[in-house]
């Protein structure tokens, strides 16, 4: 989940296509911050924890719209769309059939709390339908927690990619040298996840995954947030950059990813 974060953070700099579609920038700078995508990460974690092991899709409906109101509205200027902040603020808790790439975004934790990944596709599937009920919103993020949990049971990313592209369709057979010259903002999941996934996929550690991301320009925090929690599941993240990221985040929500972190070392002992 971290590596989500700091993918949010390090992008957020380069929203709106405000990179020069390079990979040499310095990773943090001074605007450096957690934006929409973090916050909603970080609630819909601790909705999935909050329903437990329950497999029923109505209760993780009624924990993540709980957590994520709730966490929302505590940081109300982070950044979200208008469809969203109207969810967000209303006593609304129906979906409203978005394929934006907010599900995508915030769904890491579900690679993450599953021992299955039967129970990992459902668990996304209930988290983003809240919201995001279009079948290209739950594609998005049923796809990428498939990949997290994939990366982090030790399967090859070539076993990754002949995965996502079986499973879900995505056109993952652009290199991200084709893509990056006419990639532009856009926030749908069609045209999000298959570029983080291939970025992803390019990248040769957790840093060059970032990097790769937010060179291809776009909605760049969200691309680099799903790129970043895919290569976190891969690679695992640097202590330097846990750190670093651990200082630019409220103790509120250190104390959500402490638990997180305690969660999965409970569930899975070494």
């Amino acid at each position: 989940m971290i590596g989500a974060i700091l993918g949010d953070m390090i992008g957020s700099v380069y929203e709106f296509d405000r990179g020069n579609k390079t990979k040499e920038f310095p990773l943090f700078v001074r605007k450096s911050q957690f934006t929409d995508d973090s916050v909603m990460t970080i609630a819909v974690a601790e909705g999935l924890m909050e329903a437990g092991n329950h497999s029923d899709p109505e209760v993780i409906h009624e924990t993540v719209i709980r957590s994520m109101k709730k966490w929302g509205r505590a940081y109300p200027d982070a950044g979200y769309g208008a469809a969203f902040i109207h969810w967000l603020f209303t006593d609304y808790t129906g979906p409203y059939n978005s394929w934006g790439n907010g599900s995508a975004m915030r769904t890491s934790s579900a690679g993450w709390l599953y021992d299955t990944m039967e129970e990992t596709r459902a668990a996304a599937k209930a988290a983003a339908e809240v919201t995001h009920n279009h079948p290209e919103g739950i594609k998005g993020a049923e796809s990428v927690s498939a990949a997290i949990f994939l990366a982090r049971t030790g399967h090859s990313k070539e076993e990754i990619k002949d995965y996502i592209v079986r499973e879900f369709g995505y056109d993952l057979s652009r290199t991200c040298d084709e893509i990056r010259p006419g990639y532009h903002h856009v926030e749908s999941c069609q045209e999000t996840v298959p570029e983080a996934i291939t970025a992803f996929l390019e990248g040769t550690d957790f840093e060059d995954v970032i990097r790769t991301a937010v060179s291809l320009g776009g909605d760049c925090d969200t691309l680099t947030c799903i790129a970043g929690s895919m290569a976190e599941a891969y690679y695992g993240v640097p202590e330097d950059l846990v750190k670093e990221c651990e200082k630019r985040i409220t103790p509120e929500m250190k104390a959500v990813l402490e638990k997180f972190r305690n969660t999965i070392r409970t569930s899975r002992p070494e």
